[in-house]
């Protein structure tokens, strides 16, 4: 039974009466694009006013999945509530979570002086008490296409058909992997998580906070301590999108004590998801199968990004991916 909390949509039918399993699709939206300027969650995109969000939404309900549930501040919950909530609760459920800063495991508080919220691992523990079914978790302002949540929904059905643990005994999750290659912007760099697997599973995530293509094209590059490294276009790249299962909460919990209790930076340290989740795997707790798209990403990760994100989608909509209005 699920619990409920912030503020829903108005109800719908029951998946469970059609013989399918419940999913939740869970939107990390709370942060703020630094190099962006501004709140790009909610910057139009689409020929109808569309948020990136809004095509996320609708891949999922396409997908299979029954909710939404939105991490925002919540001194925002009246921008996304009359935008992308109000237009996409006419075809799936929306609920709202919120990142606190102060939402800390008993016994910590929060540094003197902190603004920069917790970080991404820290924005899911906000819904640890609204999900209780297999989720996916993605980011507000990045394009994942159609193809990607599917892929996340098809690796659920199979988690809830096996309890949610593999022949390990492992929980059984999943990430949904881009090619390097389709993950880069034009306009500057970008950071990514750089992923090793092995056997399909998922062995290591390498932060890189300065990656770009290189000037020949043939190649990217990371930039560390003040030289630039190559990297194959082909390396697989985590855009933060996972499938999970609910079991994964009191274990981020966990390692969101821990990371409190050695904070390199009390300013400035984040919490961030794929290290808390790598950190889970490496102790046998889940397994993370890694799972490719051959979608595109498209992201505003600079405002230079954002006509041709806005001409991405227009042309998505010509080859027919898309309706030209969002409607299931």
């Amino acid at each position: 039974m699920r619990s409920r909390c912030g503020i829903c949509s108005p109800p719908y039918a029951d998946k469970t009466d059609q013989g399918d399993i419940q999913m939740t699709l869970v939107i990390l939206a709370a942060g703020m694009g630094s190099r962006y300027g501004g709140m790009k969650q909610i910057d139009p995109i689409g020929p109808g006013g569309e948020f990136i969000i809004d095509y996320s939404c609708f891949d999922a309900a396409r997908a299979g999945f029954d909710r939404v549930v939105f991490v925002i501040k919540r001194e925002n919950l009246d921008a996304f509530r009359t935008t992308v909530g109000a237009r996409v609760s006419r075809y799936i459920k929306v609920e709202y979570a919120y990142q606190e800063m102060n939402d800390l495991p008993d016994g910590f508080t929060v540094p003197a002086g902190r603004i920069k919220p917790w970080g991404t691992a820290h924005a899911l523990l906000a819904v640890r008490n609204i999900v209780d079914d297999c989720f996916a978790v993605i980011n507000a302002d990045d394009f994942y296409g159609r193809e990607t949540i599917a892929i996340a929904a098809e690796h659920l059905r199979r988690a809830e058909a096996e309890r949610h643990r593999n022949a390990r005994g492992a929980f059984d999750c999943c990430m949904v992997g881009f090619r390097l290659g389709n993950t880069l912007t034009e306009n500057g760099t970008v950071s990514r998580g750089i992923c090793t697997a092995q056997d399909g599973r998922l062995l290591n995530v390498t932060e890189r906070t300065a990656i770009r293509r290189s000037a020949d094209g043939t190649h990217a590059e990371y930039e560390d301590d003040g030289a630039w490294h190559e990297l194959e276009l082909d390396a697989i790249a985590s855009m933060n999108c996972f499938g999970l299962v609910p079991e994964v909460f009191g274990h981020i919990e966990e390692g969101f004590r821990g990371f409190l209790s050695s904070l390199a930076d009390p300013m400035k340290s984040e919490f961030y998801l794929p290290f808390a989740l790598d950190t889970l795997a490496k102790k046998g707790i889940i397994d993370i199968a890694v799972e490719m798209t051959g979608s595109k990403w498209y992201g505003v990760t600079y405002a230079a990004d954002k006509e041709h994100v806005k001409q991405s989608i227009r042309a998505l909509i010509a080859a027919g991916e898309y309706p030209e209005r969002l409607e299931i």
